[in-house]
């Protein structure tokens, strides 16, 4: 009997899972996107974070080194840290939307005078 009523629940969550979501609104879908902006800007600080941490590092090590009398090659060259500035996001899809509202607008406008 446990079994059944073990079958019955996970048919029944099965089913509500499987069920299908209606699409996201716009306000949801720039929502969306801005978190993605603001994930990739993040990522972004985190490289040149660790980018500064490392030369820090690299330049500790050298310094102690000379000072110990010790033999140091010289350091691998890499690309400079790039900072990623100040976080600003601008949606792309926003500019596109709003000319082609205008036209209907006026459309809608220039049909109300009609009558």
């Amino acid at each position: 009997m446990k079994r059944f009523w073990v079958l019955v629940w996970a048919c029944t969550l099965g089913a509500a899972v499987s069920a299908k979501l209606p699409p996201p609104t716009p306000e949801a879908q720039a929502k969306a996107a801005e978190a993605k902006a603001k994930a990739g800007y993040a990522e972004r600080v985190a490289a040149y974070q660790l980018c500064k941490a490392q030369d820090r590092a690299a330049a500790a090590y050298f310094k102690k080194a000379k000072a110990e009398g010790r033999e140091v090659h010289p350091p691998v060259p890499t690309p400079p840290c790039v900072e990623p500035g100040p976080f600003v996001y601008t949606p792309e899809a926003a500019p596109a939307a709003a000319p082609a509202a205008a036209p209907a607008a006026a459309a809608g406008a220039s049909a109300a005078k009609k009558s």
